[in-house]
């Protein structure tokens, strides 16, 4: 039995380890950082998962504000720790408006099937893309 505790432990610990480390330092980063994705399938059609968030504090901008995927089905799963509402909207290269919902400290995710190409994500509640709630997917 206590084989099994101490087991459970170091890969509880292992875990916390991982976790901590894809969480970042928390420091202060530009916010023109760019974004990969964060889970990939193999085979045709398969897809990619990408990580958006909007600022917690509640100002009208996303973090990172550039995304970069592989051509094929993809995934943004946003999340809104803000007690402001927003979404995430995909346009671009023949693509018109394909939205998550709108989430108030939440989570939502936008899926669309993409070819290469430069799209634009923002936030379409009103006023928030001409606020500068807006960035860059590029498609390869």
């Amino acid at each position: 039995m206590k084989y099994r505790t101490s087991a459970f432990l170091v890969l509880f610990l292992a875990l916390v380890a991982v976790v901590a480390a894809g969480c970042g330092g928390g420091g202060d980063e530009s916010s023109s950082t760019t974004a990969t994705a964060a889970d990939t399938s193999g085979g045709a059609g398969g897809g990619e998962t990408l990580q958006l968030a909007a600022d917690p504090s509640g100002a009208l901008k996303f973090d990172p504000t550039a995304l970069e995927a592989t051509a094929g089905q993809v995934t943004i799963d946003f999340t809104n720790d803000s007690s402001v509402p927003h979404n995430v909207t995909i346009e671009g290269n023949g693509i018109e408006e394909v939205a998550s919902d709108t989430v108030t400290g939440d989570k939502s995710s936008v899926s669309a099937d993409l070819p290469a190409g430069t799209y634009t994500f923002y936030c379409s509640v009103d006023g928030h893309k001409a606020a500068g709630m807006e960035g860059t997917l590029t498609v390869k």
